[in-house]
């Protein structure tokens, strides 16, 4: 329970708790607000009088202003992470951060918004905030628990209709204070559009340097908005195509150990790593099952290159496809019963899809030019891919093969991976020439809103993970 002003505690009961473990569990919930369906979609109704909710479906050309000051603090204290008034200011940018990338909201500069005190969080001044033109109001807070710990408070309030739309409070450890902030950003964008949340969760990729002919390859890891960057390994060896496990402790991929394409597991918590087929042939392109009990991959003996799968534990492969030419760039659908891969049977890479034993194999892409890479959505409504026309672009298309899209349109776009919501894509944007640079970019299912992710290297073959626990 938080502790606040006399005239606040009536009012204040978190409904949820990030504890230590970084586990969600309930606190003392208050009732849940009462809550509108959508009657038309669009930022607000005209009239100001309906719900208010944000259309994620048609591309946005006018974003929900949103305001968000900074988190007050009950006392200024010193943590590990820093002072908790300062901590505030973070807090309330990491959101605004989360908030606008996703092209939805434009967060109102915090020169242009009053300084809210501590007891204003469960009280807003809705007058003033009505004339900021905010359509939607972010108050929260921040304090410093006497067992080393941090509360954050997170509200999300209706400016025109003066009321409160959500709740939710975080307990975590000083260490873990941005999730506390991308928990709240994911909180917001999920009461006003309906989708899932995603902004807490984790991106793995290449990390490169040097020249395109003698490019040095690591793994690295880092939260979605590029922070929490480090890498996993030191270059010795190439790496390519890491894979998040579903439990996200471990990772897999390829690499040219010893010179030879082998796959690897590797234990994030650990740093070992660990081969997963034994004394086989040239093995690549791994991906975990949702389950996590099965990693498909792809093997190439006597010339023609097949799908199999295996144990995540190890063991004796199954091997899924017989066609000849090359079967490879396998992904399961989100229920583990489907699998989407890439085959140049028909005389040029195109997109299948089989049963998850192999059977009932189909060609599904039928456009000009060649198909690579597919993904399955993880609302499994939509597959993604690389289409290579002249130039790479990343695009959508249904498991039947209709609906087909393209959302970007530059020289080498490649290598999409899902956000944890399906509504986002994290793809790779290569330049021209021997010394053009790899960099990761983000695009959402309108193509509209698209931007680059930053690293502090180029990078390459990201894969989006689950949202974190």
């Amino acid at each position: 329970m938080i502790r606040m002003p006399l005239r606040a505690v009536a009012s204040l009961t978190l409904a949820l708790t990030l504890v230590t473990s970084a586990a969600v569990a309930q606190e003392d919930p208050a009732p849940a607000p009462q809550e509108a369906a959508p009657q038309q979609p669009g930022a607000l109704p005209a009239d100001q009088s309906g719900p208010l909710v944000v259309d994620v479906t048609g591309g946005i050309s006018a974003p929900m202003p949103i305001a968000i000051p900074a988190m007050p603090t009950n006392a200024v204290q010193q943590t590990p992470a820093g002072t908790t008034d300062v901590l505030g200011r973070q807090l309330s940018e990491i959101i605004a951060n989360d908030l606008r990338n996703s092209g939805l909201f434009t967060p109102i500069p915090p020169a242009q918004l009053r300084t809210v005190s501590f007891p204003e969080v469960t009280a807003p001044a809705f007058d003033y905030w009505n004339g900021t033109g905010a359509q939607a109001l972010v108050q929260g807070f921040i304090r410093a628990n006497g067992d080393g710990n941090l509360t954050v408070g997170c509200y999300l309030y209706d400016v025109s209709a003066q009321t409160e739309l959500t709740r939710q409070g975080f307990v975590v450890p000083p260490s873990d204070w941005r999730r506390a902030a991308h928990k709240c950003a994911d909180t917001i964008y999920t009461r006003l559009t309906g989708e899932g949340p995603y902004f807490d969760s984790r991106v793995v990729y290449v990390s490169e340097t040097g020249p395109k002919a003698r490019r040095i390859k690591r793994l690295a890891i880092m939260d979605q908005d590029g922070a929490n960057h480090r890498f996993l390994t030191n270059g010795q060896s190439i790496v390519l195509t890491p894979r998040f496990a579903p439990n996200q402790q471990s990772i897999v991929y390829m690499s040219y150990v010893d010179k030879r394409p082998a796959i690897y597991v590797y234990d994030i918590g650990s740093g070992r790593q660990r081969l997963v087929v034994q004394n086989a042939s040239t093995t690549f392109a791994p991906r975990f099952s949702p389950d996590g009990r099965w990693i498909l991959f792809s093997m190439a003996q006597g010339g023609n290159t097949d799908i199999y799968r295996v144990s995540a534990q190890g063991g004796t492969p199954q091997r899924l496809t017989n066609a000849p030419g090359i079967d490879t760039g396998g992904s399961y659908s989100p229920d583990g019963s489907r699998i989407v891969f890439e085959s140049d049977r028909s005389g040029g890479q195109q997109i299948y899809v089989m049963n998850a034993d192999g059977s009932n194999q189909q060609r599904i892409s039928f456009g000009g030019g060649r198909y690579a890479t597919p993904v399955w959505s993880p609302r499994g409504d939509l597959i993604a891919f690389t289409k290579i026309a002249g130039a790479f672009r990343v695009g959508i298309m249904s498991p039947t093969g209709g609906g087909e899209k393209l959302l970007t349109n530059s020289w080498q776009d490649e290598g999409p991976s899902w956000s944890p919501n399906g509504r986002v894509i994290t793809f790779y944007r290569s330049g021209r020439g021997s010394s053009g640079k790899a960099d990761l970019w983000m695009v959402d299912l309108t193509g509209v809103n698209e931007r680059r992710i930053p690293t502090p290297l180029d990078g390459s073959d990201p894969a989006w993970g689950p949202l974190r626990p």
